[in-house]
């Protein structure tokens, strides 16, 4: 682990270059070092660890790993316009396998004016809704909420128009422009939309998108903080399509030759989320969130699912081929990639404390449907330009809860964020 979590030579020579050539450059620079480790263990459960048992190796486990990140952000004024550039090199190297490298573009955009418009052309982060476990109304980013180890997003590709009054604004974004018609998630071509607006101590949004493949959506969130303590807020999204993944099997009791699992567009759904956040003057704060997502597999679905890995387990008990089973038990792990959520039902809870340079979080994403589990704690410390942190993750419930059929089971990390300027 300690040589995972060092830092390149060539990153450090890169820092040394820039920073040495920094008084030469116009306008504003930053850079920071970023390193962490992480360690998985896998399950002993599940229709992975049921394939490996089988056939051992028939499927790629995801290892333990160790990363260092070189992330260097620059802004300047030219010709009228407003240039940003975010950059991230980064080396990896997983557990038992090689190290590689590759450089990233964040971000990379030019802003201007137009009139009472303010534009921006090029690849940006843009993030909306009003959640923190789930965002229905995420029509742009789309950026996958609650990742165990932090990391510096990528924008999308944007052409956005946007316009600022005293308690309201307007933006207007075509996401993905130059992407087919066939791209997908969060590659998809679409035209999306947002309105704000002011209300006292309230905030209020509209939505609406349009997808080449999904077509439309529209939504609404608000915000209240309702003292200097508590604050609440709610999201509402309906679609009229999206993607998802099913099981094609026409025998699910039979073996198949290739994946079963399909890619498919699905007819409406409805997304929607309910929270607050209490903190004290101590600190603590207390955030609770409730959120429906209709675009998750149905308690059905993982009835079915879980019928044909027994299925495969007696085919393979009756002597078919140890290979054609692994195989099919190690297909059978795509359903969990079919939905941002697991469950359309979740429940979420987290408690965080801030004391000085500490913070420390605990909290839980609760399945009703099964009573699964999601256990995470943290701890953080944080000086002027360096930050530390380390954590835990790990599934708990009924050993017949889909969280407890995941690949990973428990997850440690350690990071290290060193802000040159």
């Amino acid at each position: 682990m300690a040589r995972m979590l060092c830092i390149p030579a060539l990153a450090l020579a890169a820092v040394l270059e820039v920073t040495t050539l920094r008084p030469a450059m116009a306008g504003e620079f930053s850079a920071s070092l970023r390193s962490h480790g992480l360690v998985r263990q896998t399950a002993s459960t599940g229709p992975l660890a049921q394939a490996h048992a089988r056939y051992d190796g028939i499927a790629a486990d995801q290892p333990s790993e160790g990363a260092a990140q070189l992330q260097l952000q620059g802004r300047m004024q030219w010709a009228g316009l407003q240039w940003h550039a975010d950059v991230l090199a980064q080396a990896q190297r997983p557990e038992g396998g090689p190290s590689h490298t590759q450089v990233s573009v964040l971000e990379a955009y030019a802003a201007g004016q137009a009139g009472a418009w303010q534009w921006t052309v090029g690849r940006k982060v843009v993030g909306w809704d009003v959640g923190y476990g789930f965002r229905p109304n995420d029509l742009v980013q789309q950026e996958q909420r609650r990742t165990l180890v932090s990391q510096p997003l990528q924008g999308r590709p944007v052409l956005m128009a946007e316009q600022f009054g005293a308690e309201s604004a307007w933006s207007l974004v075509a996401v993905n422009p130059t992407t087919g018609r066939d791209a997908t998630g969060a590659g998809e071509g679409a035209l999306a939309a947002r309105w704000y607006q002011r209300l006292g101590s309230a905030d209020a949004y509209a939505f609406a998108r349009w997808g080449c493949r999904t077509q439309g959506s529209v939504g609404a969130a608000w915000s209240w903080v309702a003292s200097d303590a508590l604050e609440l807020h709610a999201s509402l999204r309906h679609l009229a399509r999206f993607d998802a993944w099913e099981d094609s099997s026409a025998q699910p009791a039979a073996l198949a030759l290739a994946s079963p699992w399909r890619p498919v567009l699905r007819q409406g759904a409805q997304q929607a989320l309910v929270g607050g956040t209490w903190t004290n003057a101590d600190q603590v704060s207390v955030l609770l969130e409730a959120w429906w997502d209709g675009t998750a597999p149905s308690r059905t679905h993982w009835r079915q699912w879980a019928e044909r890995n027994a299925a495969l387990q007696r085919l393979g008990a009756a002597g078919a081929p140890p290979i054609a089973v692994a195989a099919n038990l190690a297909w059978q792990t795509q359903a969990f990639s079919a939905s941002p959520s697991l469950h359309r039902q979740n429940l979420f809870a987290r408690l965080a404390w801030t004391t000085g340079p500490w913070e420390s979080a605990l909290d839980m994403l609760y399945h009703p449907a099964d009573g699964g589990r999601l256990l995470t704690a943290s701890l953080a410390w944080k000086g002027d330009r360096l930050r530390l942190e380390g954590g835990l993750r790990a599934s708990a419930g009924p050993g017949t809860a889909v969280v407890r059929q995941l690949p990973v089971q428990r997850q440690a990390y350690v990071q290290a964020v060193w802000v040159l300027d």
